[in-house]
């Protein structure tokens, strides 16, 4: 039976999160000691304290949820003797951000170099989005080529009035389960697109508490800050454990692949959708969601409900999971 993990991404940040496991697993205690001496900076404070306005910030939440994802990993792996349900993943992935802590648990990155990478992308993002006027809406209850239609409309609604030869920037970009794709682009418009929505029989669009058009050419600048970054950092070749790819819903084959793949996550959509239906068909039959929240463990149930996936997102789902296997 093969064994997936899998990990969450931007938006997944609650305040308080990692806070119980540290009480209760001193690994989890060493790995945000770990990040903070990394980053410089009281790291746990924010992801326990809060404030909430600070956390959710790009350059914040991103490192955020990588460490505490890493640090239930490391419960995960310190406990893993105790349960014979559990074994090493077969394959890992992470949903766009997620997929750093994908790759640092198939062990083809380290933790420092992947937090480093982690905290550059935040920053080079959040610049991006300053340099720009741009959004996300999630659009509820519509297939892929409505979305598009829809999106057309709206650009072509807008500044393509004034200058026939240009449109605004609105693409489909996060392809999250059936009924669930975020587009993004220029704030205008993603307004027009909010207001279409119900015009294209969507049950609903709401707009995304993030700092810019991720995911889309506005985030060009970013990439290449960060390509730049990957080019200095050691990446291994995968191995024993395969790791799927977000842009393309192939497993990555080498490190110059990887490093091709989390540049092009910044421009290029999320695949989610046939990532979980890749593995799926190749004979996964165990999920763990490891990290904080319960968003994947929802997508999945809205792409294929026959599959179970265990969540794994703080100290009492662990408790669980320990009285289950004893």
């Amino acid at each position: 039976m093969k064994t997936a993990f899998l990990f969450p991404g931007q938006g997944a940040q609650t305040a308080g999160m990692g806070k119980d496991i540290v009480a209760a697993f001193p690994e989890a205690a060493k790995i945000f000691t770990k990040a903070n001496d990394i980053l410089g900076f009281d790291l746990s404070s924010i992801c326990f304290e809060g404030p909430a306005e600070k956390l959710n910030t790009t350059t914040m939440s991103q490192p955020a949820i990588f460490v505490t994802s890493a640090a239930l990993l490391e419960v995960l792996g310190a406990i893993t003797a105790d349960l014979s349900a559990i074994r090493v993943a077969d394959v890992t992935a992470g949903l766009s951000l997620g997929e750093y802590t994908a790759l640092y648990a198939a062990g083809v990155v380290s933790f420092e170099d992947a937090l480093i990478l982690v905290q550059k992308r935040g920053q080079a993002m959040q610049a991006a989005a300053d340099a720009t006027n741009g959004s996300m809406v999630s659009i509820i209850g519509l297939d892929e080529e409505k979305v598009t239609q829809l999106c057309a409309e709206a650009r072509e609604s807008g500044f393509a009035k004034l200058r026939p030869d240009k449109n605004e920037i609105l693409e489909a970009v996060n392809f999250n389960c059936p009924g669930q794709i975020v587009v993004s682009g220029s704030t205008t418009a993603c307004e027009r697109a909010e207001k279409l929505a119900e015009k294209y029989g969507a049950m609903k669009a709401v707009r995304l508490e993030v700092a810019g058009a991720f995911h889309t050419e506005m985030m060009s600048s970013a990439a290449d800050a960060l390509g730049e970054a990957l080019q200095k950092t050691e990446i291994c070749d995968p191995s024993d454990v395969k790791i799927i790819a977000n842009i393309n819903a192939e497993y990555y084959n080498s490190a110059e692949e990887i490093r091709q793949g989390l540049k092009g996550q910044l421009t290029n959509p999320i695949l989610w959708q046939k990532c979980m239906e890749r593995l799926i068909a190749d004979g996964v039959e165990k999920f763990y969601e490891i990290g904080p929240g319960r968003v994947l463990t929802g997508l999945m149930k809205r792409i294929n409900r026959k599959i179970k996936v265990i969540n794994i997102s703080n100290s009492q789902s662990i408790q669980e999971l320990l009285g289950k296997n004893p």
